[in-house]
C-alpha cells in the first residue's frame, strides 16, 4: 500500500459552489438560479464567444508556452512590458506556481482570517505553514499583519477587495503597510474583483506599484465571464515573473481561454454593461436585505456577505435556500461560520432570490427564536 503524506492525508480540498445541475439532479428542482460563485450572470463577451467559434478548428496544435499574442496584448492594455506578465490557469494556479517558486517548507506565509480559501488550500497542499491574523470588522487587519511578520516570514497574501467580505482596504492603507514590511518578503496582492472596486474613491490599483517584492493578480473568470475557460494573470518584476515560468505547466492557458480573453479584452461595452448590472442588483439586494433587518457587510466588489446569529442558523438558511432552487454560498471554509456569500445577478435572478429569501429569513428568525438587526 502506497504511504500517503501527512499533510495530504490531512488536506481539506477545495469545495466549488454546487453546480446547478447537482442541485437539480438531488432535489429535482426545476427552476434554479445560482448566485453562489461570485459569476458574471450576463455571461461571457460576445466578443470572446464569436472568436471562439473561429478557431475550434485549430485545437489540435499546441499553444504557445509564453502565450505570446496574449501576453503582448495584455501588456498593450495594462501599459506593461510582456516581461513583467505570466498567464495560467486561473488565479488559483499562480498561486500555486507562487508558492512552489518563492518558498521552502520551513519558511511561513502570512494572511488573514476570513479570506479566499484558495490560498487555505494552496498552503495546506504544499505543507505551508500559514498564519491568519483575525479580521477587524470584516476588514484586513493590515497593521496586525504586519505586526506578525517573523524572520521565517516568506510570503504575505492580500486580497482587495477581500473574499468572502467585500471589503477593500484603501491606497493610503496599502502604503502605510507597504512601508513596513521587509524587501525580502514577497507580496501577493489578489484582484479578482478590482473591475467593481476601481471606482471607489482611495482604491489602490496594484498595477501603478512597482516594487520589487510585489506580485499582482487579475482574472477574467469574474467581470469579464470567463470563469468555465480559466484564465489568470500574473503582474510583476521581470526577475520574479521568469521564475513563475520556470514552474508553471508549459501548455497554459489553452488556446480557447487565451483567444477569447482577448477578445474579452477589448470588449469595453460588455464591462460596462457588467458593471452596471452589478450596482443595479447590489442595491436592490441591498434594500430587501435592510427591510428585513438581514446584517450585510458594505460591499466593494460584486457581492454581498450576509451575517447571521449563529452557525446553526446559517445552516439552515442555505439549506432552505437550495430547497427552493436558490443555490448560495456557505463561507464556513473560508473561516467565516455563521455567513451566507450572495453574489449580484440579471433583473430575473436578484428578483428570484430576493422572493426566496424573503420567505425564508423570518421562518428561520421565528424557529431559532433569535432577533433580527432591528
Amino acid at each position: 500500500m502506497i504511504t500517503i503524506p501527512k499533510h495530504i492525508r490531512e488536506l481539506k480540498p477545495y469545495k466549488a459552489g454546487k453546480p446547478i445541475e447537482e442541485l437539480a439532479r438531488e432535489k429535482g428542482i426545476k427552476k434554479i438560479v445560482k448566485l453562489a460563485s461570485n459569476e458574471n450572470p450576463l455571461g461571457p463577451s460576445p466578443k470572446a464567444i464569436e472568436v471562439i467559434k473561429e478557431h475550434l478548428a485549430d485545437l489540435h496544435r499546441y499553444t504557445n508556452p509564453s502565450a505570446y499574442k496574449l501576453v503582448q496584448a495584455i501588456a498593450r492594455k495594462y501599459k506593461k512590458q510582456p516581461g513583467q506578465i505570466v498567464t495560467a490557469s486561473g488565479s488559483d494556479a499562480l498561486l500555486q506556481y507562487i508558492i512552489t517558486a518563492f518558498s521552502d517548507e520551513d519558511d511561513e506565509m502570512l494572511t488573514s482570517q476570513g479570506t479566499f480559501i484558495g490560498w487555505y488550500v494552496n498552503a495546506d497542499k504544499y505543507s505551508r505553514k500559514s498564519t491568519h491574523v483575525p479580521l477587524k470588522n470584516f476588514h484586513y487587519d493590515l497593521d496586525a499583519i504586519a505586526d506578525n511578520v517573523n524572520q521565517k516570514t516568506k510570503i504575505i497574501y492580500l486580497a482587495n477587495p477581500n473574499n468572502p467580505t467585500g471589503t477593500m482596504f484603501t491606497k493610503t492603507e496599502f502604503d502605510l503597510f507597504l512601508k513596513k514590511i521587509p524587501e525580502d518578503i514577497l507580496i501577493v496582492l489578489d484582484e479578482a474583483y478590482t473591475v467593481y472596486a476601481e471606482d471607489n474613491p482611495g482604491y489602490p490599483n496594484g498595477l501603478e506599484y512597482n516594487n520589487e517584492n510585489l506580485i499582482v493578480l487579475r482574472t477574467l473568470s469574474k467581470a469579464y465571464g470567463l470563469a468555465g475557460l480559466r484564465l489568470g494573470i500574473a503582474f510583476g518584476p521581470e526577475y520574479l515573473i521568469k521564475e513563475i515560468y520556470k514552474v508553471k505547466l508549459p501548455f497554459e492557458p489553452n488556446a480557447l481561454a487565451q483567444e477569447a480573453a482577448i477578445a474579452a479584452l477589448e470588449d469595453d461595452e460588455f464591462l460596462d454593461r457588467t458593471k452596471k448590472m452589478n450596482k443595479s442588483s447590489l442595491q436592490k439586494m441591498k434594500k430587501k436585505f435592510d427591510e428585513l433587518y438581514i446584517s450585510c457587510v458594505p460591499t466593494a466588489a460584486n457581492f454581498y456577505l450576509l451575517v447571521f446569529p449563529t452557525e446553526e442558523f446559517t445552516v439552515d438558511f442555505n439549506e432552505e435556500c437550495l430547497n427552493r432552487g436558490l443555490i448560495l454560498r456557505h463561507v464556513k471554509s473560508f473561516g467565516i461560520p455563521n455567513a451566507i456569500r450572495i453574489n449580484s445577478g440579471t433583473d430575473e435572478e436578484t428578483d428570484f432570490a430576493l422572493n426566496i429569501i424573503s420567505e425564508v429569513y423570518p421562518r428561520l428568525v421565528e424557529k431559532h427564536k433569535v432577533y433580527s438587526a432591528q
